[in-house]
């Protein structure tokens, strides 16, 4: 950007009346007064803009970058993946009432192994229950998501690979096709857009996929979603895994007694398809207000549940009770679910296995 001669600066009263954003910037800015103010005007000049205030930011960061000589590598960096991310959001956009459950598993499945086939039937089964699908678009399992759930139910969220093909015949050409330069803004969007998962037998992608699950869902930096470690009924995958955990991890207190409530093993579609469904009976979403955790269900709990709660689950409430709440002034201001029950409570943000456990006895009011 030419440097700013003050000159060509529009009186600032003006400036002020004419773009509301400028009388209020976020505090993330430029640092150069002249520059916010045009940035200010350049948004007001789209018209209506919606969250005018984070497109600012926005726009100060490809500022800031320019001004910070990033080199032509790290710009192309930033941005291929905010390229990539708008073009995730504008897909799944139309689709973000629905259900959908990420798919995960080894590209080297062959069409005759009996995990495609379990594969493909519990894509079906979902797909019954109006769930869709997500896949990484390749061969193997996530060929056998498609063909179960369906194109029309799903999803490819491809990557560019040297040696692998990154579309199916089921999503050839289709507009819910995504292809990835970079694995980060892949992952971004398998965690951003699913509401559960299903982890076939796999290899190191897989088992990083289904290990960086685990950390995001018992660090609260993602959203609680079931996860499901489905094999084929006499299958070792997930058992010799699940071993591997306890006495390891377990026995060297890596983890916690509860961290096995963020999972379920199974060799069953039935069960699996159960536990992604059932994770949703009542358990509708969560959201921090002011310091405390909000729970939001479909019914609330009788005064003797609400006691069993407040008795079972003290451990991770810091202080008061977990308490019947209505919504917020700022769930009101976002209209965020408002019609929906609600529990409010002051939560350690440490036992998230543990809110686990609470969402499941949620699950049975």
């Amino acid at each position: 950007m030419p440097a700013i001669d003050s000159s060509d600066q529009p009186d600032r009263s003006l400036l002020l009346r004419r773009y509301p954003l400028a009388q209020k910037l976020p505090r993330y800015r430029t640092g150069d007064p002249h520059l916010d103010e045009r940035i200010a005007a350049f948004i007001a000049d789209l018209g209506e803009v919606d969250d005018a205030d984070l497109v600012f930011e926005l726009m100060v960061s490809a500022v800031g970058l320019s001004r910070d000589r990033a080199d032509r590598g790290d710009l192309k960096i930033a941005n291929a993946a905010l390229k990539e991310l708008r073009q995730s959001f504008q897909v799944f956009a139309p689709y973000r009432a629905i259900r959908k459950a990420a798919i995960f598993g080894s590209a080297r499945t062959r069409r005759d192994d009996p995990l495609y086939h379990q594969t493909v039937d519990v894509a079906r089964a979902l797909a019954a229950r109006d769930w869709m699908v997500i896949t990484g678009a390749g061969p193997g399992i996530m060929a056998a998501g498609v063909e179960g759930a369906g194109a029309e139910n799903s999803f490819g969220a491809g990557i560019k690979l040297p040696f692998e093909t990154t579309t199916t015949e089921f999503l050839d050409n289709d507009p819910k096709l995504i292809v990835f330069r970079y694995f980060f803004t892949r992952k971004v969007t398998f965690l951003k857009e699913s509401d559960g998962f299903v982890i076939m037998p796999g290899g190191f992608g897989t088992l990083d996929e289904a290990f960086e699950l685990l950390t995001l869902i018992q660090t609260g930096k993602g959203q609680p979603n079931p996860i499901v470690l489905l094999d084929v009924p006499g299958g070792t995958y997930w058992e010799h895994w699940l071993r591997f955990v306890r006495d390891e991890l377990g026995a060297r207190n890596y983890i916690s007694d509860f961290d096995e409530s963020l999972f379920c093993l199974t060799d069953d579609c039935n069960v699996a398809v159960n536990e992604l469904d059932g994770f949703y009976r009542n358990y509708h979403s969560q959201r921090y207000v002011a310091g405390d955790l909000v729970l939001r269900m479909r019914r609330p709990p009788s005064p003797a549940q609400l006691d069993a709660l407040n008795t079972d689950f003290a451990d991770i409430v810091t202080r008061g009770r977990i308490e019947i709440a209505d919504a917020s002034k700022a769930e009101r201001a976002d209209d965020d679910v408002v019609d929906l029950a609600r529990l409010r409570f002051r939560f350690d943000r440490h036992g998230f296995a543990r809110q686990r456990q609470m969402i499941d006895r949620i699950n049975t009011f």
